[in-house]
């Protein structure tokens, strides 16, 4: 007997049971449901199913579809779908899925419509579109508002490294961020986490903060910022700031670490990255003493930072063991992989300065963090706009999720 396939569409008020009474009609009929999707926005349901049923029968389910409708005051539209249209539709599923993910303040229509012209014009196509923070207010002036769509997208882009380029253009001019990741079973299935401290964790460089008490801000300073842009090297810069803070009494260390100015959304971020029993590291080109404390403060499980020398509680301008630079961040990430026993592509790491580069570009998710310029154009995934906890929407947790687990 010849079959026959049809896609319906409803919508209308969402109401309990309204899935169910169009169901139970398709039940009596024991047709195949080949696709279905559903959203609710504004408490306006859009339900999509395409089904298989016999040709002989599919006048009648439509006729009792049609009446329950009228029943129900919600408008049901249905579409014959040819056997070559599906054929062609089920050979899709041979292409990559990727995950756009949208991030800011606040979203506009000109940043969706930027952001999926670029998808557009990679001849790639968006399967579904989902919201992933809170209700958004209408009173823009309310604390920690934030904005984040997610897009599943089908499809291989004809010029990977153009359209990465576009988009981080566009997260410049239009105040937004974004993440364009592969959907794969790793990006579901992230474990460690490692994070640079200074400006990623904490809003100050600490070495910066010594140096001020030393007398040798403005040195330290210039220093600090010219390594962190790339344009010196990370070590000999090191080196030749600890030599500035000589004579600094070790109790300044810990009046710096009990007022750390830490960065937003760092709090909400290790409480859900600690209930979902992810590992978290510091790879730090600061101190120790400042990542221990953090270490204690948040539960993060290892801190791998540069040791100052105190002799008699006064540095003396030395340091003990291996300096931290980028090249020992991303031996480090690896490492840590290893020992917690995670594939490379499920690391995660945040930075903002030139020296987290080999570690952003050898994690599986590499996220620049309000970032040097030159580190922004090199990382493939960045957040400028909200605070640390934007980390958890390009790792795909919802507001809504959170908050029914009370853990919001």
């Amino acid at each position: 007997m010849n079959k026959e396939l049809i896609l319906i569409r409803i919508t209308g008020i969402d109401r309990p049971g309204l899935t169910a009474s169009i169901t139970e009609i398709l039940s009596r009929y024991d047709v195949t449901i080949l696709d279905i999707g559903q959203a609710d926005i504004h408490q306006t349901l859009s339900l999509g199913i395409l089904f298989r049923s016999k040709e002989n029968e599919s006048g009648d389910i439509i006729k009792e579809l049609l009446f329950k409708s009228t029943e129900l005051g919600i408008t049901l539209r249905f579409y014959p779908v040819a056997m070559e249209e599906y054929e062609n539709w089920v050979s899709m599923q041979g292409k990559n899925r990727y995950i756009l993910t949208l991030l800011g303040r606040k979203l506009t229509a000109k940043q969706i419509s930027a952001a999926t012209s670029i998808i557009a014009e990679q001849e790639m196509n968006i399967d579904s579109i989902k919201r992933l923070t809170g209700r958004v207010p209408l009173d823009e002036k309310k604390a920690n508002v934030r904005s984040c769509i997610e897009f599943s997208v089908r499809g291989n882009p004809k010029d990977r490294e153009n359209m990465q380029r576009s988009l981080m253009k566009l997260s410049s001019e239009l105040e937004m961020d974004f993440s364009f990741q592969l959907d794969n079973m790793y990006r579901r299935m992230r474990r460690l986490i490692c994070f640079d401290m200074d400006s990623t964790l904490i809003q100050t460089e600490c070495i910066d903060e010594l140096a001020e008490r030393a007398g040798v801000g403005d040195k330290v300073k210039e220093i600090t910022e010219r390594a962190m842009r790339g344009e010196i090297d990370f070590t000999e810069s090191f080196k030749e700031r600890v030599a500035l803070l000589k004579g600094i009494d070790e109790k300044i260390l810990k009046e710096i670490a009990e007022n750390l100015p830490i960065t937003e959304g760092v709090e909400r971020l290790m409480y859900v990255l600690k209930h979902y029993g992810y590992k978290i590291a510091i790879l730090s080109g600061g101190f120790t003493y400042f990542g221990n404390y953090l270490k204690q403060k948040f539960g993060i499980d290892y801190v791998y930072a540069n040791e100052p020398e105190i002799v008699e509680g006064k540095l003396t301008g030395r340091y003990l063991g291996e300096i931290i630079d980028g090249k020992r961040k991303a031996e480090l990430l690896k490492l840590l992989a290893q020992v917690e026993n995670v594939d490379i592509a499920q690391t995660i790491a945040v930075g903002d300065g030139a020296n987290d580069l080999p570690m952003l570009s050898t994690a599986g998710l590499g996220i620049a963090f309000h970032a040097k310029p030159k580190v922004v154009e090199n990382a493939e995934q960045s957040i400028n706009t909200i605070g640390l906890d934007g980390v958890l929407y390009f790792l795909g947790f919802k507001d809504s999720y959170l908050d029914e687990k009370g853990i919001l």
